[in-house]
């Protein structure tokens, strides 16, 4: 049926509005092109399925959905309209809540858990990765089955349109969105009713309208979701559009690689014509407007707007020189607005709001609210609406939940591949144009990829770079060899292969591009190289100076993960595989080679080794090397390692090494394999330090600790206890003494103070000076009842030292 008049379409939706019983339960659930990949597809035939057998089908009703945002949760199920919120559900779970949402029940055990508390949170609004979004677009995706026009107009859909038309005032249409200070959602923010105003004032009896849903940056589907979900508020912000800048054609510039939003476009636009909302005459009035969809091959560059003209034409998809600009001559030679889909889909918003309302969400000058694509290492990925204005650690901590693993979040990455790098310490950051292009960085679409101290930001800009100058169309000449030597000289740099002076270049070259091209996508192409650099130097220099990576993501700097995550770089690798072998004595000379204390790092070691291991960072538990380092040292005697010796020095020249800890032993024991006599003065009657006089003998026997240290000390070694520096020399009496060099290793003796009241109470004692005092003098420092304030080793040692005392409390 088609609409003959406005009364008619008024008519229409005052019926179909009035048939919806809100009160009935519905299931809805989300089937976007992320929920399908998680089995969406299954809990609908599921749920098609017990709804039929229960005979339930006039009691509840069923919703097919595009995408709700929260993609983490897929697939998931919502039940209207008690808002309750089951996420991740099984084909077995959708049975059982088909048959709780007929009893008007909740399946609390499948309900999502608060991350904080484990409590149960049923509504979907409660949820933190929901409950500070404002969501003025993605909420309808959940009240539209996007196949369905009536369902879009039995929610107020194409109303904005038929008051705008009731209005009949182009003018006044455009002047209402300049009001509202919608700026273009889809790149640099350029003011929209502007955009509009100058179309309309262009005289041509042919216009066009576009909507760039050329969605090309990785990590990024918010346009996508939307044509999925809900075609319609696309196809009537368009229309809007046409009515106030006298458009007479329209086209939707769609990717090829969106196969369901595609599909759900296509049905959008003929039952928007068999309706009478495109056409000669739409709702029966002399407004004119149609829109044709064309579908585009995946280029990076057609989100340019002159180059997405130009394959619209069927043309090589390449930029043109501008002016002429779009709004003068366009498609097909035609004054031509464009603006992406998330842009359009605000127009029908601010005319149901009202522009001065919609104003008010937002900041100045960046009003309304953006959609962003919440990707990488954070635990709640998806989709989330938000004000404009509002911070990245809001949206990053908050509704995306920090971190998904043990590392810390490190940057995040806006605007796509010509974005730039923020890093974690300006997260205060507000995001909005202004203040990110102030950062080095742009709005974009909106993608955001959130990355962790596992993330090499040389990698990143390497990555950037490589699909930049891949998708560069070539046109220019700086662009096209610009982004390829930028690539060149990231990838000398992640390889080992740059120094400095390459650093220097790197920012020059991306400099020169970014004032040389011609379109906006060559001139923010440096951006990844500008950012990292601006925000990353000295990781930079890492690479380039000391040739490591500390990420263990550049494989020329990593090598084997666990060596090079050891800072003595022990080959764990070489020994495990001897081992296997059962070559114990020659695994021991590997772990020998590096490493001066390998029983000792055999019980005491923090292990950095396992949390490289390849097995652990696939899913698997990594390899217990710390643990077969110490089957080995068990096994073997230290007398076995006989290093080479240098001559001994007899040139006069002695070393003074202050500390009979493990860097002073370590220090004594290289210079003495390199010749020079070394006198080692420890203040305590045995040396060890720390490893002696804190860690507890349970941890580390005596016994071992002794054999060790003994296999360090040789001819070349003198041995002096009982010695404080300041008390029986100083620095000045060794060097007047007749040594030419001192080496100070007299360790960390005193706990950091937490500057807490009563921290200096009797009874409170840090837990270094606690453990010296029970390794040195034995028990008697701790009765009745103990706490422990902390949690790490010290604290633990502290905790079960402490239960070893007679008189303490269990």
């Amino acid at each position: 049926m088609e609409i003959q008049s406005l009364n008619e379409f008024r008519a229409l939706q005052t019926r179909l509005i009035g048939a919806v019983d809100r009160s009935a339960p519905t299931i809805v659930i989300s089937a976007g092109t992320c929920g399908q990949a998680s089995g969406a597809n299954d809990l609908i035939r599921v749920a098609k399925r017990e709804l039929l057998a229960r005979g339930l089908t006039d009691k509840i009703h069923l919703r097919i959905t595009g995408c709700h945002g929260f993609c983490e949760a897929e697939p998931s199920v919502l039940v209207e309209p008690r808002g309750t919120f089951y996420p991740k559900l099984t084909a077995e779970a959708m049975v059982r809540v088909v048959a709780a949402v007929a009893q008007g029940a909740v399946e609390e055990d499948l309900l999502f858990r608060d991350p904080a508390s484990g409590a149960p949170l049923e509504k979907q609004d409660d949820l933190p990765f929901f409950a500070k979004q404002v969501r003025n677009i993605l909420a309808r995706n959940e009240k539209v089955d996007p196949i369905r026009i009536h369902n879009y107009i039995e929610i107020g859909g194409y109303g904005a349109l038929a008051r705008v038309l009731e209005k009949g005032d182009p003018s006044g249409t455009v002047a209402e969105v300049k009001v509202s200070g919608l700026r273009g959602r889809g790149g640099a923010g350029f003011p929209t009713g502007m955009k509009w105003e100058m179309l309309a004032a262009q005289k041509s009896p042919v216009k066009y309208l576009v909507c760039n849903a050329d969605e090309g940056d990785p990590g990024a589907y918010m346009d996508r979701s939307v044509l999925e979900g809900n075609p319609h508020s696309i196809i009537e912000g368009m229309l809007i559009g046409a009515y106030a800048t006298g458009a007479t054609n329209g086209v939707i510039y769609v990717r090829a690689e969106y196969p369901l939003a595609i599909k759900h476009l296509v049905i959008a636009l003929r039952q928007a014509r068999e309706l009478g909302l495109l056409g000669p005459r739409v709702m029966g009035t002399d407004f004119a407007f149609d829109i044709q969809m064309v579908r585009g091959a995946g280029a990076f560059v057609c989100g340019e707007e002159t180059a997405l003209i130009h394959s619209i034409e069927g043309k090589m998809g390449e930029p043109r020189q501008r002016p002429p600009y779009p709004v003068q001559k366009g498609v097909w030679g035609k004054p031509t607005a464009i603006n992406n889909v998330e842009t359009w889909a605000n127009v029908p918003v601010i005319f149901e709001q009202g522009a001065t309302a919609y104003a008010q969400t937002g900041t100045p000058g960046n009003s309304g609210t953006k959609i962003f694509s919440l990707v990488g290492k954070i635990k709640n990925t998806g989709l989330v609406e938000v004000p404009m204005g509002m911070t990245i650690k809001e949206i990053v901590n908050n509704l995306g939940g920090g971190p998904s693993g043990k590392a810390r979040i490190k940057a995040v990455q806006t605007g796509g591949p010509s974005g730039g790098c923020i890093p974690a310490d300006r997260f205060d950051l507000p995001i909005d144009y202004d203040s990110l292009a102030k950062a080095g960085s742009i709005m974009g679409s909106g993608g955001m990829i959130v990355m962790d101290e596992n993330t090499c930001m040389v990698d990143v800009a390497k990555y950037f770079m490589n699909f930049l100058k891949d998708e560069s169309c070539g046109k220019c000449f700086t662009c096209r060899k610009g982004t390829q030597r930028m690539h060149e000289i990231l990838d000398d740099i992640a390889s080992g292969k740059a120094g400095l002076d390459h650093l220097a270049l790197l920012e020059e070259l991306a400099l020169v591009v970014k004032d040389t091209t011609m379109c906006g996508l060559g001139q923010s192409a440096p951006n990844p190289v500008l950012s990292t650099l601006r925000y990353f130097m000295d990781e930079y220099k890492r690479h380039v100076v000391d040739k490591r990576c500390d990420a263990f993501v550049c494989k020329d700097l990593v090598g084997a993960p666990c060596q090079s995550a050891c800072p003595l770089g022990t080959e764990a690798w070489r020994y495990t595989a001897l081992l296997a072998q059962g070559e114990y004595e020659a695994a021991y000379q590997v772990i020998r080679e590096t490493n001066p204390f390998p029983s000792v790092c055999a019980r005491v070691c923090d292990h950095k080794c396992e949390s490289r291991c390849k097995l652990g960072a696939t899913g698997s538990r990594p390899v217990a090397i710390r643990s077969l380092k110490r089957f080995i040292t068990d096994r073997i005697d230290p007398s076995i390692y006989q290093p080479e010796h240098a001559p001994r020095k007899n040139d006069g020249t002695r070393v003074a090494v202050v500390g009979a800890g493990p860097a002073g032993l370590s220090a004594a024991h290289y210079l003495s394999l390199l010749g020079y006599p070394v006198t080692v003065f420890e203040a305590e009657s045995k040396p060890g330090g720390m490893l002696y006089n804190c860690i507890p003998s349970y941890r580390l026997p005596r016994e071992v600790l002794d054999k060790e240290i003994a296999s360090l000390l040789d001819e070349n070694v003198t041995l002096v206890t009982d010695k404080k520096l300041g008390a029986d020399f100083t620095i000045d009496s060794l060097m007047d003494g007749g040594y030419n060099a001192v080496f100070v290793a007299i360790g960390a003796q005193k706990g950091k103070r937490l500057h807490l009241e009563g921290e200096d109470s009797k009874g409170v004692l840090p837990s270094i000076e606690f453990l010296k005092a029970c390794n040195t003098n034995g028990g008697g420092h701790a009765f009745g009842k103990v706490g422990v304030i902390g949690g790490g080793n010290s604290a633990v040692d502290a905790a079960r030292t402490a239960l070893r005392q007679q008189g303490v409390e269990s």
